[in-house]
């Protein structure tokens, strides 16, 4: 089946559409940016038209990420009104005849990502489609998108080899979201891993194969981790006998940039992907010469800049899914119409694993 990943879409011939597409569709939108529930359910948003090298595709799920709350917020600006998500899976209902002549065939199972996936219908170009294997259930190829891609490219290249197998890694948040799947990913690529993990998800975590767990308190009235109840830094010295971490991905912020810079060793880097704390504040570039330290902040969008290289992540992904070496949660599923209690979810910190809506 991985096969059909590395060479996707050869084959048969194409109906240019499964059924009629109605001018208008159930959606999640944004029309002012706010907390969760500035995402509004409407029944009658427009359907979007197929480009050329583009397909429709009739969605089952769509993914809902941290990144989805920074737009719907105003952390990340995007142009209003706009439908929500860049996550999503189902099934192609209809072909562009440039999409049809690289294969696509009405009727593929199929996973991809862009923005506006919180629909019914999503205009999705060719080049961006991930086939599902027969294998995968379209809810866990959905949840591989955004955050098993991203959790692909931050433990196989944003550390620019600066860390080598069995070097440690400390990754932070495990028991939720992407690093879950970093985690495991990590330690399939032979790097030794401290997770830090609140004790509401530690239950979680100690699947995941990490070498060393980090347990911390909860912060009161929520499932986020006290990074001031445990004195991460003391821990991570002491397990690596006071030489630190070749590695530190943190997807945490605000809370845990100080940490994750103190914990690192000599030349060693900080990889900061996200916020679900807060955002990162500023610091001067001198914090980072007391150890010839590294620092980058870096996106999915610029590590998934070629179809090659798209297709060799998902490839490395569903292989590790079909044999046994990567195991994904999909902790929640919400209707489409309560998308906005998908992303309170979130927010709280409540996620052990994915959380998708079901179109």
């Amino acid at each position: 089946m991985l096969s059909r990943i590395a060479t996707p879409f050869v084959g048969s011939s194409v109906r240019r559409c499964f059924s009629a597409i109605p001018d208008t569709m159930k959606a999640a939108v944004v029309r002012q940016v706010g907390d969760a529930d500035a995402l509004q359910v409407e029944t009658d948003y427009p359907t979007p038209k197929m480009g050329p090298g583009q397909v429709i595709v009739k969605n089952e799920f769509a993914g809902v990420n941290f990144i989805d709350t920074y737009h719907r917020s105003g952390l990340y600006a995007r142009e209003l009104p706009f439908v929500g998500g860049q996550e999503g899976g189902g099934t192609v209902a209809a072909v562009s005849d440039e999409a049809a002549a690289q294969g696509v065939k009405i009727g593929d199972r199929v996973a991809y990502s862009i923005l506006q996936t919180y629909s019914e219908y999503s205009a999705v170009p060719a080049a961006k489609l991930l086939p599902v294997p027969d294998e995968v259930g379209l809810d866990v190829a959905t949840a591989c998108v955004v955050q098993g891609l991203t959790a692909h490219y931050l433990t196989s290249s944003a550390h620019a080899d600066l860390i080598k197998p069995g070097e440690w890694c400390l990754i932070h948040g495990v028991g939720g979201g992407t690093c879950q799947w970093a985690a495991q990913m990590a330690k399939n690529r032979g790097f030794k891993v401290i997770g830090t993990v609140s004790k509401g998800k530690e239950d979680v975590a100690q699947g995941l194969g990490c070498d060393e767990l980090i347990v911390l308190d909860e912060m009161p009235g929520t499932s986020y981790e006290d990074y001031e109840s445990v004195d991460v830094v003391a821990k991570v010295k002491e397990i690596t006998g006071g030489a630190g971490v070749k590695c530190v991905i943190d997807g945490i912020g605000k809370s845990t940039m100080d940490i994750s810079i103190d914990s690192l060793a000599p030349r060693g880097i900080f990889i900061s992907f996200g916020n679900a704390s807060g955002a990162v504040p500023a610091f001067p570039v001198l914090r980072l010469i007391g150890k010839s330290a590294y620092v980058t902040r870096p996106k999915l969008l610029d590590y998934v800049g070629t179809r090659e290289e798209l297709l060799w992540r998902a490839e490395e992904i569903f292989g590790w899914l079909k044999d046994g070496k990567l195991k994904v949660q999909v902790d929640a599923v919400f209707p489409i119409d309560t998308a906005s209690e998908g992303h309170k979810y979130l927010e709280a910190g409540k996620s052990k694993g994915k959380v998708l809506l079901k179109l």
